[in-house]
């Protein structure tokens, strides 16, 4: 897999999760809770994590309270819940 391709997928995957556990970025960043260089690392920082056992938690977890404990991304998730 290329690294473009690895990034969508990772970007992809952040923005699932965010979602899931409604965070919002888009309004993080609007509110100047989330710079444009924190997003970037969060979905860099990603790409260290198994996509696969994040897409199976999230196909088992469809509303889950907060991200799980392995997620690399969880303490800013948290932070953007609405």
């Amino acid at each position: 897999m290329s690294m473009m391709q690895r990034l969508s997928r990772h970007s992809a995957l952040m923005r699932r999760m965010a979602e899931t556990v409604q965070a919002d970025v888009g309004e993080g960043l609007v509110q100047g809770r989330l710079t444009g260089e924190e997003l970037r690392g969060a979905v860099l920082g990603c790409t260290t994590c198994d996509a696969e056992t994040c897409e199976a938690w999230l196909d088992t977890h469809p509303d889950p309270p907060e991200p799980p404990a392995f997620c690399r991304n969880r303490d800013l998730l948290m932070r953007l819940r609405v």
